[in-house]
C-alpha cells in the first residue's frame, strides 16, 4: 500500500471536515460607531474641557484601535495627541478582556496586579485616567480618549461629556 493511498483519504476527510465546519458557522456581526457620532462626541469633549480652560486633544478609535477622529483643541500641547490616543487604545484593547469601561479602571487593576506589569511594554497602551468606552449594549464598539487637562480625572469628565452627547443614539 503506497503512501498516497493512505494520505489521500485522510486529506480528503480533513478538507471535507473543515468545509463542513465553516458552512455551519454563523456570521459575526459587529456594530460600528458612525463617523458623524464620533465627530460629535469628540467636539463635545473638547468644548467641555475648553469651558474650564483645559487645552486638550480628543481621539476616538474604533473597535480595532483605528483612528476615527482626532480633534486638537486650541493651544493643546503636542503630547496630548499621544496621551488621548493611548487612553482610548487601552480601553478598546483591554476593556473587553477585563470587562472595564475606562482607562482609569484598567490602570488601577494593572497597578494592583504585579503579574500584569509586563503589559506596560506593549506599544500604545497608556495606563492613565481619561479614556472611556463607547458601547452598544454590552459591546465596546469604540473609545474616546482625552489628554491635556491637569489631571486624568478631569480628562475623563470631558470624555464622559462626549459620550453623554451621543449615547442615546447608539444602538
Amino acid at each position: 500500500m503506497g503512501i498516497e493511498k493512505i494520505l489521500l483519504p485522510v486529506l480528503a476527510g480533513t478538507i471535507l471536515g473543515v468545509a463542513g465546519l465553516s458552512a455551519r458557522a454563523d456570521l459575526v456581526t459587529n456594530h460600528d460607531l458612525p463617523m458623524a457620532l464620533a465627530m460629535e462626541a469628540a467636539a463635545e469633549a473638547v468644548a467641555t474641557c475648553e469651558k474650564t480652560n483645559y487645552r486638550v486633544t480628543v481621539t476616538v478609535l474604533d473597535r480595532a484601535g483605528q483612528t476615527r477622529v482626532i480633534l486638537k483643541g486650541d493651544k493643546a500641547t503636542p503630547h496630548t495627541l499621544d496621551s488621548s490616543r493611548g487612553k482610548a487604545y487601552t480601553v478598546v484593547t483591554l476593556g473587553p478582556i477585563l470587562k472595564m469601561d475606562s482607562s482609569g479602571e484598567i490602570a488601577t487593576r494593572i497597578r494592583e496586579n504585579p503579574a500584569a506589569a509586563g503589559l506596560s511594554a506593549i506599544p500604545g497602551l497608556v495606563f492613565l485616567t481619561g479614556g472611556v468606552a463607547i458601547k452598544s449594549g454590552d459591546e465596546i464598539i469604540a473609545a474616546i480618549g482625552v489628554g491635556g487637562a491637569p489631571g486624568g480625572n478631569l480628562d475623563e469628565i470631558c470624555a464622559k461629556a462626549g459620550l453623554e452627547k451621543i449615547k442615546d443614539r447608539i444602538k
